[in-house]
């Protein structure tokens, strides 16, 4: 049977997103834009397409409506091929009537779904991570180790520890340990991953000698579907099901050594697409066995009018006119218009090319003549009038402002916000 046929994927995207406000004021995080043209949510999803998975389940709760919009117009499959991207929001049955209590809560209250797709294996993700993986490897080492549960492991460096939840392993890959989030030296010192384990897997350990849990994990569909029935307490897979399973089942580590980085917070989102812009990105939109898949659109090619670029991105569907764009991402139907200077931002663009007579506010959509825009993210359909200052640094205090929210040193100018003309943030 082809893998596509063995497994069911199962991606979370109900969570609220609070790090990552304002991008989660009327978005989920699996919907918030990314390089310009794409949804978090597309890389998991792409991620399974490229992987020969095609039967998805979403998990959804708060602020649904355009992630729900994007899945639906985006994701089509053949007729014959029985491939799908269904949306599972948070319900009310006759056995519980409320929300979703963390991860493994959320398929718990789903599992009647999943079940009915007499899946051998089910694979969890995360909705809001960034990184290329063939899960077919993932899957090989679990038919190779016999395990029940499978989980992939980044090897990571003692500092950056507490983010994660770090696992000890056996040289045969077996995990013997979980500990979330660890800070104490002894701790970490039990924890560390011999060199030679990592050498075997084509690692050099440079420093990362920890292995971290990347928040993916496959299961054998009996062990879950036992654990999520027989256990109620268990509302969390990295905090509860995977430390606990270890007495009772054979959980195995699949180590990763690509780019990951989990979207958490505005300054990972930032940092990311700033990397991104650069010469040398470390997550490669350009790879062909790694398509990124998204919403189809009918645009234009972008109309550049005497615009000096430098090391950044620019989508489709754009207009820019005698401007300067350096180390930025430009989203689509971006418009820029004369003597404008954007240095090290995100401007995510507009949802149309233009709008009605009708409602036009005083600012034009777009960025007016003569604004100046540094270490900013714009969300979309903002209007910022002329000559604008916006520029974000660290002696810049968090807040929140009309049209605008400081944020670690960054301004995020909120979606449909429109900035007057001559204002200054800075």
């Amino acid at each position: 049977m082809s893998l596509a046929k063995q497994i069911i994927s199962v991606i979370m995207g109900g969570g609220r997103g609070t790090r990552l406000y304002p991008l989660t004021m009327e978005r989920c995080k699996p919907a918030v834009p990314l390089a310009g043209k794409y949804r978090l949510v597309d890389i998991p999803i792409s991620n399974c397409l490229n992987s020969g998975i095609n039967r998805i389940f979403l998990l959804t709760q708060f602020h649904t409506a355009s992630l729900h919009r994007h899945i639906q117009s985006t994701y089509h499959f053949d007729v014959f091929d029985g491939g799908f991207v269904d949306l599972l929001s948070a319900e009310q049955t006759e056995k519980t009537s409320d929300w979703y209590q963390g991860t493994a809560d959320a398929v718990r209250k789903q599992l009647r779904h999943v079940r009915d797709m007499k899946a051998k294996y089910y694979l969890i993700l995360s909705g809001d991570q960034l990184y290329h993986m063939d899960y077919r490897a993932l899957m090989q080492t679990h038919i190779e180790s016999e395990a029940d549960i499978t989980v992939a492991a980044l090897p990571i460096s003692w500092r950056e520890a507490s983010r994660f939840g770090i696992m000890r392993v056996h040289p045969s890959g077996h995990i013997r340990e979980f500990v979330e989030k660890p800070t104490l030296e002894e701790q970490l010192d039990r924890l560390t991953t011999p060199p030679v384990f990592l050498e075997r897997h084509g690692i050099h350990p440079a420093g990362r000698d920890l292995l971290a849990s990347m928040g993916v994990y496959l299961f054998r569909a009996s062990v879950l579907e036992h654990i999520l029935e027989h256990h109620l307490e268990m509302l969390d897979f990295g905090r509860h099901i995977i430390p606990q399973s270890l007495r009772n089942y054979k959980v195995f580590a699949h180590v990763f050594n690509g780019f990951w980085e989990d979207i958490g917070t505005v300054r990972t989102y930032y940092e990311v697409h700033m990397q991104m812009a650069g010469p040398n990105p470390p997550f490669d939109l350009f790879t062909p066995e790694h398509i990124i898949y998204t919403h189809p659109r009918y645009l234009p090619g972008t109309r550049c009018e005497d615009v000096q670029i430098a090391n950044s991105i620019l989508c489709e569907g754009c207009r820019i006119s005698k401007a300067k764009v350096a180390d930025s991402v430009i989203g689509i139907r971006s418009q820029i218009r004369n003597g404008v200077t954007i240095e090290r931002s995100v401007i995510m663009g507009a949802d149309y090319l233009s709008e009605e007579e009708e409602d036009r506010p005083t600012v034009p959509l777009g960025i007016g003549d003569g604004t100046t825009i540094c270490q900013a993210i714009i969300d979309k359909n903002a209007h910022i009038g002329k000559n604008v200052v916006i520029r974000g640094s660290k002696k810049l205090a968090d807040c929140d402002r009309d049209g605008y929210v400081v944020r670690d040193g960054i301004v995020i100018v909120l979606k449909n916000a429109v900035i007057p003309d001559n204002a200054r943030i800075e």
